[in-house]
């Protein structure tokens, strides 16, 4: 079945990155995928090779391992964009880096929208600190409110966003939505409706009004935390529709023809079936894909030798080294000593049936008083020594041999899981462009490590010869 779904090389189209951030219409490129896929370094990698091609970047991370800051060479992000030094900046191209704090985000939108006292009031409530801090979505929304601030300010020519590490891509899309809707909802103006009233008539009407709601809320949310969810939605009363205003601008603005999307995906097949799932939501949300991502790709720089080839060979080496030990067949294929008899012609039958026996067991001719013979030790024969290493060394060798060609072979075997994969996304989506990063042998760690990624991404070739 996998080979009725595989297509050739020239089917499938080419991702051209260069192009794509040389663009002065390119505003924002949006790295997304799966976990662990390697969407931060892409993302790095992108605005370090943009930037040194000339234009003013910022990558907008929300990864927390902070690997981003380490391979820039930066103590530390923060929220506040940070210029990265060491890049090649002849073109005229700058590049900063910076990483989302989340409530930091919310909180400069509380300061932002909100007078000083009551700005006051909503930092100090116990609900939208918990809310600020860890709320399901919460993480998303705000990086969608920092990327519409970044874009807001029109000092950069591009912005590179590397999206949250969720446990699914999807969250990205929805979470913003999601946060608008409840800060927006019925919910909250249920909360909000003793507040208004006030006091123990606000109680009495929600009692009134809705004693069933009101007692689960009671029973899930406790009476303080409930009091504390009353206070901070009357603070956050004028704030909410500018909520679900933001939410929606932002949205339009990963619509906009500005914008790009890169699915960043692994050659395995949980990764790649993510990726096809997020590229046909991104087609229903109308949003702009520029390609995928293809990253860690295995290569080999000797693929003419399949697996099945490089088994043989290990496993002939393997029984050649099982039966073929004695020294004696080392020694018969010894040219004689000048000056040794040659041998009857019935001596290779008469060793063949005794194989511990050797041409020294016969008896020997007296050396001449100078010959090399006569400095042998007690006990030895001038050939013995030899034919051992001889032996010993090529059967060295041959298990030497024989265990390369296994290496060589699982990675044959690997390559071709790999090629499966990709030919079944392939044939899903034809129209998806398509560039292919070979795997490096080890992390990257520095800007070095990002602009050999960078290399990788632009390259259109095939990287069979990746590590």
């Amino acid at each position: 079945m996998a080979s009725s779904l595989s297509l050739n090389a020239t089917d499938t189209h080419v991702l051209d990155v260069d192009p794509l951030i040389d663009d002065p219409r390119t505003r924002i490129v949006v790295c997304c995928g799966s976990g662990g896929v390697g969407k931060t370094t892409t993302a790095a990698a992108l605005g370090l090779r943009a930037a040194e091609r000339g234009r003013k970047v910022v990558v907008l991370t929300i990864d927390p391992a902070r690997r981003l800051a380490q391979s820039m060479g930066i103590d530390s992000l923060d929220n506040t964009p940070r210029r990265v030094k060491g890049i090649d900046d002849t073109a005229g191209g700058e590049l900063h880096a910076m990483m989302l704090d989340m409530k930091r985000t919310f909180d400069e939108i509380v300061e932002a929208h909100a007078d000083g006292q009551r700005a006051e009031a909503i930092l100090g409530n116990p609900f939208y600190q918990s809310l600020s801090a860890g709320f399901a979505g919460t993480q998303e929304y705000m990086a969608m409110e920092k990327l519409g601030q970044l874009r807001a300010q029109d000092e950069w020519d591009l912005i590179v966003v590397d999206t949250p590490p969720s446990r699914s891509a999807l969250d990205f899309l929805d979470a913003p939505k999601r946060l608008g809707s409840f800060l927006d909802g019925k919910l909250i103006r249920v909360l909000m409706a003793p507040a208004k009233v006030g006091g123990r008539a606000g109680m009495k009407f929600l009692n009134v009004g809705m004693s069933m709601m009101t007692g689960a809320l009671g029973k899930l949310l406790g009476g303080q935390l409930l009091r504390d969810v009353q206070t901070f939605v009357a603070a956050m009363d004028t704030m909410f529709g500018g909520f679900r205003t933001r939410a929606d601008a932002t949205f339009k603005l990963l619509q906009a023809p500005g914008t790009a999307f890169l699915v960043v995906a692994a050659p395995e097949r949980d990764a790649l079936r993510e990726a096809a799932y997020f590229v046909e939501r991104l087609a229903a949300e109308d949003m702009p894909l520029a390609g995928l991502v293809l990253n860690r790709v295995h290569g080999s720089g000797a693929a003419q030798l399949s697996a099945e080839r490089a088994l043989a060979a290990a496993e002939n080496l393997d029984e050649r080294g099982i039966v073929d030990q004695g020294g004696g067949n080392v020694e018969l294929r010894t040219a004689p000593e000048a000056g040794s008899p040659a041998p009857a012609r019935d001596t290779p039958d008469e060793y063949a049936q005794t194989p511990d026996k050797t041409p020294h067991s016969a008896p020997a001719t007296t050396p001449a008083p100078n010959s090399p013979a006569t400095s042998t030790p007690a006990g030895a024969t001038t050939d013995d020594a030899p034919a051992d290493h001889a032996t010993t060394d090529r059967t060295a060798t041959d298990q030497l041999t024989a265990g390369l060609l296994r290496l060589h072979a699982e990675r044959m075997q690997l390559l071709a899981r790999e090629q499966r994969t990709r030919d079944r996304f392939a044939a899903l989506h034809p129209e998806v462009a398509v560039t292919e990063v070979g795997a490096l042998p080890g992390d990257v760690h520095d800007l070095a490590g990002l602009r050999s990624i960078g290399d990788r991404l632009a390259a259109v070739a095939d990287p069979a010869g990746a590590a």
